[in-house]
């Protein structure tokens, strides 16, 4: 064998070798991008995670924390016990009270969000079909109540729904009814805080999704001899279903765990998860019980969410 041949028989197994070096392959770019969000989730949302499905699985006790440790071990003696505890995922299926809140508080976030959407589908398109010097004063006026304490607004409702509060004064002041509502206390006001709380939440996504929309696709359509009502319904509506999607999921997830609203404007008979997950963390102080029922919930928040994903991603790979 030559010097040349030789020569070139090590440079073609360097470069083979190199195409197997794992520092060469990885993107470092690419991975100091995704690193900083992913360290992010890690610590805030992972780690707790796992320190709360762990407390899940102990048993509940009289120390500080509240829950027995899963492994114990003695050198002394010579050993080691390591115990999981699956009864409080058991006891929360035989019991038909977290059943029951888990039902009552979808039902509530589900209702609040249709009226959410009701309510914010307008706005988001007034705001996106105004012109652009006023978007941004309609858009202001949106985010403004982020700028007062979210317990200042739940309290002014307060103010609002009671006997003799705004509503009531002005009702029996113009004569439509002759003796107070009650409408504090009740779902009815729950409905209203958590509507006018998340709505916010729901008119920026749908601007975003309407203001990116083609107006040339109207006027075609126009052109064509479609009614307005059915342009909206054949162009709009399907344009804006992405913003619909999200202002649902942000409005809807939070709405679940909702305890401030629901124990300031909801009656004792309105039941809800956040306020099951305060009775069982504060009065009971059954940390197990408490964190199993937060990861069942998260379980059924997360897996709807996923399978959404999941047909929104196939849905643009067919498109």
């Amino acid at each position: 064998m030559s010097i040349s041949s030789g020569s070139a028989w090590v440079n073609k197994s360097a470069s083979g070798m190199a195409r197997y070096n794992l520092f060469r392959r990885v993107n470092w770019g690419r991975l100091g991008v995704i690193a900083v969000p992913g360290l992010w989730l890690g610590i805030f949302f992972f780690i707790p995670f796992l320190v709360v499905f762990k407390i899940s699985l102990s048993e509940s006790a009289i120390a500080v924390p509240p829950y027995s440790a899963m492994f114990e071990w003695n050198l002394e003696d010579a050993y080691a016990t390591f115990k999981l505890n699956f009864g409080n995922y058991l006891y929360l299926i035989e019991d038909d009270f977290y059943l029951d809140a888990y039902i009552s508080s979808v039902k509530i976030a589900a209702v609040s969000t249709f009226f959410t959407l009701l309510v914010g589908f307008p706005i988001a398109y007034l705001i996106a079909r105004s012109k652009p010097s006023l978007r941004v004063v309609l858009l202001s006026l949106v985010i403004l109540p982020f700028w007062t304490s979210f317990l200042l607004r739940v309290y002014a409702w307060m103010g609002f729904l009671k006997k003799n509060g705004i509503v009531n004064e002005f009702l029996l002041s113009t004569g439509i009814i002759d003796q107070p509502l009650i409408m504090l206390q009740t779902d009815f006001a729950v409905y209203i805080g958590i509507v006018y709380t998340y709505l916010p939440f729901m008119i920026l996504p749908l601007y975003t999704a309407l203001e990116k929309m083609d107006l040339t696709l109207l006027e075609a359509a126009e052109d064509l001899g479609s009614r307005p009502y059915q342009s909206f319904f054949l162009i709009t509506l399907p344009l804006a279903i992405p913003g619909v999607i999200a202002g649902c999921l942000l409005v809807f997830i939070p709405a679940v765990g909702e305890f401030v609203i629901p124990a300031l404007l909801g009656g004792s008979d309105t039941l809800m998860i956040g306020r099951v997950l305060w009775d069982e963390f504060f009065l009971n102080r059954d940390w197990p019980m408490a964190s199993a029922v937060a990861i069942v919930m998260l379980v059924v928040l997360v897996l709807p969410i996923m399978l959404i994903r999941n047909a929104q991603g196939k849905e643009e790979v067919h498109s």
